[in-house]
């Protein structure tokens, strides 16, 4: 593994969701940089592969499964996170069903099904930050930066509802947690193309999306990785509470 820099080198870094897709890209990408990485998952095998994967390349890395929804599992995730490198720095929170995601209306989708659907994409980077943010402090502070969507600013039915909830809730969070020295930030990306988009958006209406951003194509998770990477950093010391759009130009506003 080439280490383009070595910002991240002693840092400790929980990424969760990273066994595929954005989130495996922001787990290599830190990696890659010097840090410790725990590949968290609910798909705990997935989640091996890819740790395993990261070793493999250079990298130190630890799969661990998880389910963001719950506080015990996530106080776990922190626990062995601690054990094995000894502290947190960073946490990503990437997890969300998404892939797997029904379409439907708020007016009508099943209700337990939102419940769940909610307790993941919107309740579970709460229940991680909770999980994390002591140990974060004990280390002298660190980042956290959420995974939003443009789909917060769209009509996006229930999956816009929870990302602007986790927008709210990174602006809650960066109040509350500033003075422990733990910046709070969001990524907000534009249509991406990853297998999940691919099993949940149809093929015409992805490349309708792409034809009217003003870059005029998909983005990659290769695109989201800078944002990530800036947002935890010390470059990125004095920025906390905001949600950037990584987007192709999707969502400009005046």
């Amino acid at each position: 593994m080439t280490h383009s820099t070595n910002r991240f080198t002693g840092k400790v870094a929980i990424v969760t969701g990273s066994a595929g897709g954005i989130g495996e890209a922001y787990a290599r990408a830190l990696a890659a940089e010097g840090a410790s990485v725990v590949v968290a998952d609910i798909d705990g095998d997935a989640a091996e592969k890819t740790a395993a994967s990261i070793t493999a390349d250079g990298g130190t890395a630890l799969a661990v499964t998880v389910d963001v929804s719950s506080p015990e599992s996530a106080a776990a995730m922190a626990d062995a996170t601690e054990a094995a490198f000894g502290g947190i720095d960073y946490l990503v929170n990437n997890a969300a069903i998404y892939g797997t995601m029904k379409l439907d209306f708020l007016i009508t989708v099943d209700w337990d099904y939102f419940k769940r659907f909610m307790s993941v994409n919107l309740d579970g980077a709460l229940v991680c930050t909770r999980a994390v943010y002591e140990r974060i402090a004990a280390r002298g502070g660190g980042a956290i930066v959420n995974q939003s969507s443009t789909a917060a600013w769209l009509y996006s039915g229930f999956y816009g509802l929870a990302k602007v909830g986790v927008n709210g809730l990174t602006q809650q969070l960066a109040t509350e947690l500033g003075s422990s020295n733990i910046r709070v930030n969001a990524i907000a990306p534009g249509p991406i193309d990853t297998q999940a988009t691919r099993d949940v958006v149809p093929g015409n209406m992805a490349t309708d999306m792409a034809a009217k951003l003003p870059l005029a194509r998909m983005g990659t998770p290769a695109d989201l990785v800078g944002m990530c990477l800036f947002l935890l950093s010390d470059e990125a010391g004095w920025i906390t509470g905001q949600i950037f759009n990584v987007d192709g130009g999707q969502v400009i506003r005046s």
